[in-house]
């Protein structure tokens, strides 16, 4: 279906790969991977059309459609929600409009041989309008958008009245309910809680037939949808089968063999140069030297790329906290909306924090989970009940809103020293080490950084501080996979008590241990891990 054979790419001196060849075929389920700025973005935009390869050769059959969602929505306005849904169908649009054109022409008399050129034009029409299962169209769009979280509520509010988050949604909406032949989705899950990214999941493997190369942070999420892997990495282009487990333990096994295979050439190379130096002054091995040389010049040397170093960073305990960090009875929050109208956002809510407890606190999209956070962390006051924090309890507090509070003209370093005055200079590269910035990435100024990047500094000033209980609201957002699977670790090794939200699922697998979901106003306790409250609640694991 999509063929790239022999591509080159670079940008500036930077080579992103070279004589890479890939295909995607009709009804494969890929996941592109590779570490930020290997080139996973030119990738999408070679197949989209807005790039271009330096060399090589890119086949893409005639007619066949491409959808391309890419965390860039553009500008949006002059529609509603559900209009600018039908927009992406454009093409679907104008042909339906083409057919009404034709039928009206049809009910005209006609010489018999314009008749019969109208009825084929018409029979072509019918039939690409059924291939873009356009008699559908707003029933599905609808449908789209109704899993993505828009009910039809809202389906005729402006965009213009959505949030950033809202509008990547009803852009990805647009794409989806397109059906191309080749699904380009980048981070598609990037601002879907729990529930939408269960019904991609599902609308991916039971409604979309056509082919699927995407990229993730979402580990889950990659391992339930794709069943092949493409990694960008090394300046080249690797397949793999299989879904994101299978590949990580695959490319570990293909990196210890090169490593092997490394050693084996070295060792020859070392031989065989012992050699030619040892009798290169000897003319009865005259011979014997300068074939060796022909022969070591024309081996291709094998090459170990080079390793993404983790350093591990120790945190000090936290000093010790009360065995009862929060307690709340009949937390009640009520929202004043921009019109002057009171939202109750959640009602009688109670409960109690221990220390150590490592809490997810769940919930459908608007139930008020960030609310609650924020009321627990002392960010805003409940508007009834009580709030008691315990004895000796030290607040951390993480949220989006948090990065915007960072100094964007303070380089990475200065940031983390500033929060660490008294620590030396070995101590804060170290604690930056942890969080993967190294080298002259410590010299960034904020204004620079990317989302993923700022988060990662936040949750590092709120780890070098002697904190005991950590109030998370999304730290995985905008964080890729490794850097998630090293805040999972950082926070199972944290010696104080941890509240978050989240909608990675492998991350609460791996770190709960209790759960709080807030639905319909009122907050049920689960006294187990994010697989118990999954058994126990009914709700689908996704």
């Amino acid at each position: 279906m999509v063929h790239l054979s022999n591509i080159t790419r670079q940008h500036g001196s930077q080579i992103l790969f070279r004589d890479a060849s890939f295909q995607i075929l009709p009804g494969t389920r890929t996941g592109l991977v590779g570490p930020n700025g290997a080139g996973k973005s030119t990738v999408f935009r070679i197949i989209a059309g807005q790039e271009e390869v330096d060399a090589g050769e890119l086949i893409i059959p005639k007619k066949h459609t491409i959808g391309y969602f890419s965390q860039d929505v553009g500008d949006m306005s002059g529609r509603s929600a559900l209009e600018e849904v039908m927009a992406a169908c454009a093409e679907t649009v104008r042909l339906a409009e083409q057919m009404k054109q034709m039928e009206a022409a049809m009910c005209e008399p006609l010489p018999d041989h314009e008749m019969a050129h109208l009825l084929e034009r018409y029979g072509t029409a019918v039939e690409e309008f059924e291939h873009m299962e356009g008699y559908d169209l707003d029933s599905r769009a609808q449908a789209v958008l109704t899993g993505l979280g828009i009910g039809p509520d809202r389906y005729d509010h402006p965009v213009e009245s959505f949030s950033g988050g809202w509008k990547m949604r009803i852009a990805l909406a647009g794409i989806l309910t397109l059906k191309p032949d080749v699904l380009l989705l980048d981070e598609p899950t990037n601002h879907l809680d729990v529930e939408s990214i269960i019904w991609l999941e599902e609308w991916l493997s039971s409604e979309f037939n056509g082919a699927l190369l995407m990229t993730s942070h979402d580990r889950d999420f990659m391992n339930r949808v794709v069943t092949r892997i493409i990694e960008v990495a090394n300046k080249t282009v690797t397949t793999y089968g299989g879904n994101y487990d299978f590949y990580e333990r695959e490319r570990d096994i293909r990196f210890e063999q090169l490593i092997a295979s490394h050693k084996r050439q070295q060792d020859m190379l070392a031989k065989e140069e012992e050699f030619i130096a040892r009798f290169a002054a000897r003319a009865s091995h005259a011979a014997q030297v300068q074939s060796r040389v022909k022969k070591i010049e024309k081996i291709e040397r094998i090459e170990i790329p080079a390793e993404e170093r983790i350093v591990r960073f120790s945190f000090a305990d936290p000093p010790r906290s009360g065995d009862d960090v929060a307690a709340f009875d009949s937390l009640g929050k009520v929202w004043l909306t921009p019109d002057g109208q009171d939202k109750q956002v959640f009602s009688g809510v109670s409960g109690m924090v221990r220390r150590l407890n490592k809490i997810a606190v769940v919930g459908v999209n608007g139930a008020g989970k960030s609310t609650f956070l924020k009321i627990l962390s002392g960010q805003t006051e409940a508007s009834s009940g009580s709030m008691t924090i315990g004895a000796n309890v030290e607040i951390g507090y993480f949220s989006q809103h948090a990065m915007e509070l960072l100094n964007p003209q303070m380089t990475v370093f200065e940031t983390l020293q500033e929060a660490m005055p008294l620590a030396n200079i070995g101590t804060i590269r170290n604690l930056l080490g942890a969080f993967l910035f190294s080298g002259d990435t410590v010299d960034k100024r904020i204004e620079n950084l990317s989302g993923g990047e700022k988060s990662r500094v936040v949750l590092a000033t709120i780890l070098s501080r002697p904190v005991n209980f950590l109030i998370l609201d999304e730290p995985t957002n905008h964080l890729d996979i490794r850097s998630r699977e090293i805040l999972l670790e950082t926070l199972r090794n944290f010696g104080g008590t941890i509240v978050l939200v989240s909608h990675d699922r492998h991350f609460l697998r791996l770190l709960v241990d209790r759960v709080f979901e807030v639905d319909h106003g009122e907050m049920r306790v689960y006294e187990g891990s994010y697989d118990y409250y999954l058994s126990k609640s009914h709700h689908t694991a996704g």
